[in-house]
C-alpha cells in the first residue's frame, strides 16, 4: 500500500477574475458540466465553490503526479468534484483508467478570501 497526499490554496479572487474575463472559455476547460451547474447554484457564494474545486484538482495533481508521470495525459475535466447526500465532497477520476487507486479522499473548505483542499490517495 502506499499512500500519498496533496494540498493546495488559492485566492477567491483569481478563480473570479479568470471567470470574468475568460468566461466559458475557462469554465469549460477546467470543469466539469456538473461542477458548473452545482456551482452557478450557489448565487453569490460561488465563486467560493469554483475555488474549492479548482483547489481540489491541484490537490489531487499534486497526490497522483507520481503516479501520472509521462505515462498519462491527464486534463482539468478528467477529475470531478461532486457532493454525496450528506453534502462531503467526492472526487472522482472520470477521464482516465489510473491503475492500482484503491481510494481518493477530498476535504475542502472555504471562506471569504481562500479556498484550500487535501486530497488523499490510496494505492497498491
Amino acid at each position: 500500500m502506499k499512500i500519498t497526499c496533496g494540498t493546495d490554496i488559492i485566492e477567491i479572487y483569481r478563480i473570479k477574475e479568470s471567470i470574468e474575463k475568460l468566461g466559458e472559455a475557462f469554465l469549460n476547460r477546467v470543469f466539469t458540466e456538473n461542477e458548473i451547474k452545482y456551482c452557478e447554484s450557489k448565487k453569490k457564494q460561488k465563486y467560493q465553490h469554483y475555488a474549492a474545486r479548482f483547489a481540489a484538482k491541484e490537490a489531487a495533481f499534486k497526490a497522483l503526479s507520481w503516479k501520472i508521470g509521462d505515462k498519462y495525459s491527464i486534463s482539468w475535466k478528467d477529475f470531478e468534484v461532486e457532493n454525496n447526500k450528506q453534502g462531503r465532497p467526492t472526487l472522482k477520476i472520470v477521464g482516465v483508467n489510473l491503475k492500482d487507486v484503491e481510494d481518493i479522499d477530498v476535504s475542502v473548505s472555504h471562506c471569504k478570501d481562500y479556498a484550500v483542499a487535501n486530497v488523499t490517495v490510496l494505492s497498491k
